[in-house]
């Protein structure tokens, strides 16, 4: 390993050669904000590159994590002095929370927005409300000041008189949208602790909506949604027994969650409750989930049965259902209805993925008619629904996979369309 005074070395030769800066990798993420006589940017820039320059092997997530924090740390903002006091000149003596509000939403920095909320606060006969509380949170959501954000909701969560279910939803977004779910959850536990019928701000049906989007956000890894669909279930139950009506999307959360986390037996039951003992009706939406999750399953049939009625209630599945029941049929060994869905699904002018389609193919490989399998794909490309790349790729697959193959046509059904 370099040592760090022969890694500055190195990295000034390298940067005096080049003699540009639009052609280091991170100069096209923050073009404004090096400054070469800075020695704080540079030391933060030189820890940023010598991982990239002297190893072979890719940073980990935590190093990019801790180099840009790093870097971040170095080029944080500065108050702007003059906007300050120009803002500040605006405010009448012993102005009210209002008049603070109308100011702070004038601004377009969100440092000069949380200075003045500030200097507010340490102002003789001076108490913020809500007003002035929701424009500063609001102004550095925005602006993803998430740390500062943090520090006024403390200051917020600290007196219990203040606060209306507005600001604490837009609170709660704010933090799933930084991925801070622990303090989404304080601030929901806070709202749920008022118990004062003169203070208006219990959780309502947006509040868990809010918490079900944040859940189903974390990805596609079914053991993940598998912890977070116990949470959800939790929130589902208080909703229920708080005597909130659950709205379609709630529903539809809680199908997606079930479908996610491959517990399909609860979504179809969630499925079946709906225009029942919910007052809602499913949409397209529903289906969509629940085709994906019976198909994911292996549950082809039941899939199909949804499938058809979802049509016959006028819904247009998407292309998640369709490529989901073309891969199904194909695997369990139905291709030509497998093909017949593919057909329809172009029709309908619906995209196909490139997993669909070498799944048709290969199983029609499989059973030994290769040749059919090049005539379909060749009437794909003619057809314009692959392009020139996509193209050569699944040919390439079959050559691979299939070049030393008998290469003859069964007599089975052919499965070029009419």
């Amino acid at each position: 390993m370099l040592s760090f005074r022969r890694n500055c070395l190195k990295y000034c030769t390298h940067f005096n050669r080049r003699n540009t800066s639009n052609q280091n990798p991170c100069f096209h993420k923050f073009p404004t904000l090096f400054h070469l006589n800075d020695p704080i940017q540079i030391n933060s820039l030189i820890s940023f590159n010598s991982y990239h320059y002297y190893s072979t092997k890719t940073p980990s997530r935590s190093y990019r994590r801790r180099a840009r924090n790093r870097f971040l740390k170095a080029n944080k903002p500065v108050l702007d002095q003059e906007k300050f006091q120009f803002a500040q000149s605006q405010l009448l003596p012993r102005f009210t929370p209002e008049e603070l509000r109308n100011v702070i939403a004038n601004q377009r920095d969100p440092l000069v927005c949380l200075e003045l909320f500030h200097w507010a606060s340490h102002q003789p006969r001076f108490r913020h409300n809500e007003s002035s509380f929701h424009v500063t949170i609001k102004k550095l959501g925005d602006a993803k000041m998430y740390q500062e954000m943090d520090d006024v909701v403390n200051q917020l969560l600290a007196v219990r008189s203040i606060g209306n279910e507005a600001l604490f939803n837009m609170i709660i977004y704010y933090f799933t949208e930084a991925r801070k779910l622990t303090r989404a959850v304080i601030v929901f536990k806070h709202m749920k602790c008022s118990r004062n019928p003169n203070f208006g701000f219990r959780p309502s049906i947006r509040t868990y909506n809010i918490l079900f989007g944040a859940f189903l956000s974390r990805g596609y890894n079914t053991h993940i949604n598998l912890v977070y669909m116990e949470t959800m279930r939790c929130l589902f139950r208080q909703m229920v027994n708080e005597h909130i009506e659950p709205d379609i999307f709630s529903l539809n959360s809680m199908i997606k969650g079930y479908v996610l986390s491959l517990h399909v037996n609860d979504a179809l039951r969630i499925f079946h409750q709906m225009g029942v003992v919910y007052d809602c009706k499913p949409n397209s939406l529903t289906y969509d989930y629940l085709i994906h999750g019976l198909c994911a399953k292996g549950r082809t049939e039941n899939a199909k049965e949804l499938y058809h009625e979802m049509k016959a209630k006028g819904f247009v599945p998407s292309s998640k259902s369709y490529n989901s029941l073309v891969n199904s049929l194909a695997l369990v060994g139905d291709v030509e209805e497998a093909v017949n869905y593919l057909w329809e699904m172009t029709e309908k002018q619906k995209s196909v993925d490139f997993i669909t389609y070498r799944t048709v193919l290969d199983e029609i490989c499989r059973r030994g008619r290769v040749q059919e399998a090049m005539r379909f794909l060749q009437e794909l490309q003619e057809k314009d629904l692959v392009d020139g790349h996509t193209y050569r790729k699944l040919l390439y697959v079959l050559e691979d996979d299939y070049g030393d193959s008998e290469t003859r046509i069964d007599s089975g059904s052919a499965l070029i369309s009419p």
